[in-house]
């Protein structure tokens, strides 16, 4: 059972990443992890954010995205959640880096990153909603 869980609500834009940031940033160091375990869980909250607006809502603003950070004593979890176009599991392939590099592009790293910095990342569709949950685990 978690010990403590907080949501937040935000509209579908970029404008509101770094209310996001500092949602996760408050909580996780309440939670007591240590300044670098937070700033990955920000980063990969930020990343999953950004790929709910740019892909679940396809870049349509003022859509909900749900925020629940949930402090257990061996972890915090946190959980992302939209109504939104589902994330194809199947069809994504990890970034060949090296390739990557050579053509130049920008952008396409976000659910590689979000697997680095996490301890574990899982998609879920229920009820029509998707939802992201990330786990990091106390060292």
């Amino acid at each position: 059972m978690a010990v403590d869980t907080h949501t937040l609500t935000i509209p579908s834009s970029t404008s509101f990443l770094e209310e996001v940031r500092e949602f996760v940033t408050s909580h996780a160091t309440q939670a007591g992890f240590s300044e670098g375990a937070v700033e990955q869980m920000k980063m990969a909250v930020d990343e999953a954010c950004t790929n709910v607006i740019e892909h679940s809502y396809e870049g349509k603003g003022g859509q909900p995205i749900d925020i629940c950070v949930s402090s257990y004593p061996d972890k915090l979890v946190v959980v992302i959640r939209d109504k939104g176009l589902k994330f194809d599991r199947a069809a994504y392939k990890e970034p060949d880096l090296l390739q990557f590099a050579k053509s130049k592009k920008a952008g396409g790293f976000g659910v590689h990153i979000m697997r680095k910095l996490m301890d574990s990342v899982e998609y879920k569709n229920t009820g029509g909603f998707n939802e992201c949950c990330m786990t990091k685990f106390r060292s």
